[in-house]
């Protein structure tokens, strides 16, 4: 690109692309570009395409037919990669330089984060509708719990033996169904986020520490900070409890005798842009992974591990991660899942902090 305001605008897009000279080497690459590529500008510019870039389509006639047609080209779900990670499926958008000189600019967009957004726009006004009779139905079924519980606590002040037994089953339950219904209620009446510019990693160190003391007390927690992050712009009390949760989550997904380790990483990454309901769009290139070894997600569940009442544990209640994800939406953020044997990583994406907005001590 040339001129000042060009190369600020190519390097401020969010998303990972790539500017071809009329013979098909690279001229430029996008900051977002080289991380999603896991190679940096320098090893790529000047080099022919095809050398750097391993793209499984013809695109030889695609970038021909822009040149000559002077008009946009759309082709998708195309691996992408560059021999530095895994081959990704992408969306490939293709256009013309405004300019005679033949260069063509080439966008890519992530399938996976793409299709995980999209389901999560889908199920969202679900679960709405869902909580929304859940948080009903706990107030009404709470009362009459409470009196099964105290007439169960009477009858067991004449019993003794098997029969003190069933009694104190029958309190023992409902006290785990009231705790649930308190949940549910949680989750229904969780307020709006009051942002303010917040540094992740105070979060974080306060997160960790509780989580060492109580759920992860046998386990080794690994730092992994980018100490070059921004502030980024949240409700501390309700993110602090998002990763709280994580790591109570990649704490209870360990072997019990091993142990096991969680890693807590942080980095920037430019490549996501979130779509609002209202048509804007937004950047969010500050990166948490709550990282552990455990023995993944049940496949069966990994595509719904947001949802209400879906857990991978006996006896969970499937809130947790829910509520997770409903405090991430509300802060205009996005989280999501990769899990294999040994390997669980929760990644949430999150905005900067506004220059003007006001700090949170």
């Amino acid at each position: 690109m040339t001129g000042d305001w060009g190369d600020i605008l190519w390097a401020s897009l969010p998303v990972p692309a790539v500017l071809l000279n009329a013979d098909d080497t690279i001229a430029d690459i996008t900051p977002a570009g080289e991380a999603f590529l896991v190679t940096s500008s320098k090893q790529l510019r000047g080099k022919p395409v095809w050398d750097k870039l391993m793209i499984d389509a013809p695109l030889e006639e695609a970038f021909a037919r822009v040149r000559r047609d002077r008009a946009g080209l759309f082709i998708n779900d195309v691996d992408v990669g560059s021999g530095q990670r895994p081959p990704i499926q992408c969306n490939i958008q293709i256009g013309p330089v405004a300019d005679d000189s033949g260069r063509v600019i080439v966008l890519f967009e992530p399938r996976q984060i793409a299709d995980r957004m999209d389901r999560a726009n889908m199920v969202k006004s679900a679960a709405k509708s869902a909580i929304g009779m859940a948080e009903m139905l706990a107030h009404e079924i709470k009362n009459p719990l409470a009196g099964i519980t105290g007439a169960a606590q009477l009858l067991a002040m004449g019993l003794s033996g098997d029969d003190r037994e069933l009694t104190d089953l029958i309190v023992g339950e409902a006290r785990r169904i009231t705790k649930l219904l308190d949940q549910v209620e949680q989750f229904g009446n969780l307020r709006p986020p009051v942002k303010k510019a917040v540094n992740i990693h105070d979060l974080l160190d306060r997160a960790r520490k509780s989580a060492a003391l109580g759920v992860a007390a046998k386990m080794r927690i690994v730092e992994d900070y980018d100490p070059s992050l921004p502030p980024t712009y949240v409700d501390g009390d309700q993110m602090l409890q998002v990763f709280q949760n994580l790591m109570k989550n990649a704490a209870e997904a360990a072997d019990p005798k091993s142990g096991g380790v969680i890693r807590i990483r942080t980095f920037y990454d430019l490549a996501l842009r979130l779509r609002r309901q209202d048509g804007t769009g937004a950047t969010l290139p500050l990166q948490v992974e709550i990282i552990d070894d455990g023995p993944g997600l049940p496949p069966e569940i990994a595509d719904n591990i947001f949802d209400p009442f879906v857990s991978g544990r006996e006896n969970g209640t499937g809130l947790g991660l829910a509520l997770v994800s409903k405090i991430i939406s509300e802060h205009d953020g996005w989280i999501g899942v990769e899990s294999v044997p040994g390997r669980t990583v929760f990644r949430i994406s999150l905005p900067v902090a506004p220059k003007d907005a006001t700090e949170d001590f």
